[in-house]
């Protein structure tokens, strides 16, 4: 082998080597491009999951506080239907 020949040989290995390294650099960026993707994601899914609890806590605060006003409305009934049987049986004695 000629000194050119070597020469021209190294010169293909390095174009080949600097070909590779310049590939691996790209799928590099692209793979911290999509953690940065699945990052922001994540961090949306835990805003998300937040608010939603956040409503949740409130549903079942209004749930409580509905409850408690449904109870009051039915004693509230239970007492004027008490009143009105009494009247109702006064009346009729």
């Amino acid at each position: 082998m000629t000194d050119a020949s070597a020469i021209d040989a190294a010169a293909r290995r390095l174009a080949l080597a600097l070909d590779s390294l310049q590939a691996a650099v790209v799928r590099r960026r692209d793979a911290d491009r999509s953690g940065d993707a699945v990052a922001a994601q994540f961090h949306a899914i835990g805003s998300d999951r937040a608010r939603l609890a956040a409503e949740l806590d409130g549903a079942a605060a209004q749930m409580r506080d509905l409850g408690d006003t449904n109870r009051e409305v039915a004693r509230r009934i239970d007492v004027a239907i008490g009143t009105i049987r009494g009247l109702l049986e006064e009346h009729d004695r």
